[in-house]
């Protein structure tokens, strides 16, 4: 259990005992959830937390199983001041705690090509950064010139693309670091041929993937040369439950909440479709979809 009185002295906001809201809607709590105010207010923060706290992130709470048993230490959620945007001819700033679809709205706004992807994308921007989000062909580290961002103790600096060592749905630094904002390459454009973009990319999402769903969105990374819902499907496990948790039906990629799923159903449910993946065909997937505890 934390001391709350030997918490650090801050400008922002901690919430004790507190609901974590989150896609799936899963009522598991924070021990203490904080919201810094702004950039100062985090670097204070991680400068003078005790060390021997566990410190967690959270984006938008779209691809998180929150645990029923709760999540010990302090989970970090950016506030709104870490989600400002602007842009010049060839580059666009983003704060990490921007929607992704946020983001593609604004560009439609500005008439800004090159990140329309991001309509796609559930989450956060800095969430994005962290595990190289993408969708329909396109990921972060495409656009991506470079990042601020914060360590744990408190120290900012800037990071290239190059340095990240980016991966399918990762890189090599996502665990070290918070990721404050990101600047992006963009391309100016007319403002109809962005917004038809998103409207395909909304039109083909809407038809393949149940969004209107309590979902996390993707369970598990694609594999080596394979799709993971083709070897869901191949175990029979599209559409199949355990207590209120199911794979999609229209997408079996996907885990649901189809009424009052706890975290162990899904968790259960998602490893029990690992184990027959790993013994009929002797590949091990990868969860997507992140637990916190």
């Amino acid at each position: 259990m934390i001391d709350n009185s030997k918490l650090p002295i801050v400008r922002g906001q901690y919430k004790f005992d507190s609901r974590v809201p989150n896609w799936f809607d899963l009522e598991g709590r924070a021990e203490v959830l904080f919201k810094p105010k702004d950039l100062e207010d985090l670097s204070t923060f991680l400068k003078n937390v005790d060390t021997k706290i566990k410190i967690q992130l959270i984006g938008a709470g779209s691809n998180v199983i929150i645990s029923d048993q709760g999540i010990s230490g302090i989970l970090i959620k950016l506030s709104s001041d870490f989600a400002k945007i602007r842009h010049d001819d060839s580059t666009i700033t983003i704060g990490g705690a921007s929607l992704c679809q946020t983001v593609a709205q604004y560009c439609h706004n500005y008439g800004l090509g090159g990140l329309e992807f991001l309509s796609g994308i559930p989450g956060t921007i800095g969430g994005a950064i962290a595990m190289n989000a993408g969708c329909y062909g396109s990921e972060i580290s495409n656009n991506l010139i470079k990042a601020k961002a914060l360590d744990f103790e408190g120290n900012s600096l800037e990071i290239n693309n190059s340095d990240f060592g980016f991966f399918y749905r990762g890189n090599n630094l996502a665990k070290k670091y918070i990721f404050i904002e990101g600047v992006f390459s963009i391309n100016l454009t007319d403002k109809i041929l962005v917004r038809e973009k998103i409207n395909q990319l909304q039109i083909q999402r809407e038809s393949s993937q149940p969004i209107r769903a309590k979902t996390g969105g993707s369970t598990f990374k694609n594999p080596p040369q394979k799709k993971a819902w083709e070897l869901i499907d191949a175990i029979g496990f599209r559409g199949k439950k355990l207590g209120d948790a199911q794979f999609s039906s229209k997408h079996c990629n996907f885990l649901i909440n189809i009424g009052k799923a706890k975290s162990d159903d899904l968790l259960n449910l998602g490893n029990e479709a690992k184990k027959q993946i790993h013994e009929k065909f002797g590949i091990d997937l990868e969860w997507e979809i992140k637990e916190l505890k």
